[in-house]
């Protein structure tokens, strides 16, 4: 036998498969379906994800983790009264830490703003705070004077950098690949939904009949009569 042309076999792989979809959306159940729906709705309802909150939540503890260190700095060094006015009346960049505390409360305003209030499903946001913090970190160890000042000069520093990072990776890595795929998930579930709403329920008991006995078989019964009768006469 002759090997079927190309196009004949796309076309039975084609029909193979347009079949197989339409048993897969046959056999799904309309009432999980309506469930997985409404749990999507539900979460769209809340407004923000689980995890674009949990990435919220982290970069109010990157504030207040900055905060309470700057604050154990000032009172280390001679009262929180005292070095709070030399630290930010008479700032200077080469030996204060307040600028280490505005640039957390520059990182929370604008991702608070970009990925809370506005809702925003990309990376430049993020982008732009880590690298405003990381650039402004590096230059201020290189020029600055922190290093002898004791701990605090590497710990602040350091804290900033990291804590800036992991909001970086936290975002690119969990909150906006989980974000798109529950959108991708609840966009297969409404079309799989909208295709089995297409396609009729099954047949009712009222549609199921008898086929009619075949003339085969009703002749049969009737030779079959013929011949009990000459044996019921005797």
């Amino acid at each position: 036998m002759n090997p079927l042309p190309q196009d004949m076999e796309n076309a039975l792989t084609g029909s193979q498969s347009s079949h197989a979809s339409l048993r897969d959306v046959h056999s799904i159940n309309p009432t999980q379906l309506m469930a997985r729906i409404e749990s999507y709705e539900g979460r769209e309802k809340k407004g923000i994800s689980d995890v674009r909150r949990t990435f919220c939540l982290f970069v109010t503890f990157d504030l207040l983790f900055v905060t309470l260190l700057w604050i154990i700095e000032l009172n280390v060094n001679g009262g929180i009264e005292n070095t709070l006015e030399k630290e930010v009346v008479q700032y200077d960049y080469y030996s204060s830490y307040f600028d280490i505390f505005l640039l957390a409360v520059f990182r929370f305003k604008v991702l608070i703003l970009a990925y809370a209030v506005c809702r925003l499903r990309h990376w430049w946001a993020i982008a732009l705070t880590t690298a405003v913090t990381s650039a402004f970190l590096l230059a201020k160890v290189i020029l600055s004077k922190l290093f002898s000042q004791g701990a605090f000069g590497y710990v602040l520093p350091i804290i900033s950098f990291i804590l800036a990072w992991i909001e970086t990776w936290f975002l690119d890595f969990k909150v906006l690949p989980q974000e798109a795929e529950e959108e991708n998930r609840l966009l297969i579930v409404q079309d799989a939904s909208e295709r089995a709403a297409l396609i009729p329920g099954g047949l009712s008991d009222g549609q199921f009949y008898s086929p009619p006995e075949s003339e085969a078989g009703s002749e049969e019964a009737e030779e079959k009569q013929d011949t009990e009768k000459p044996l019921l006469d005797l």
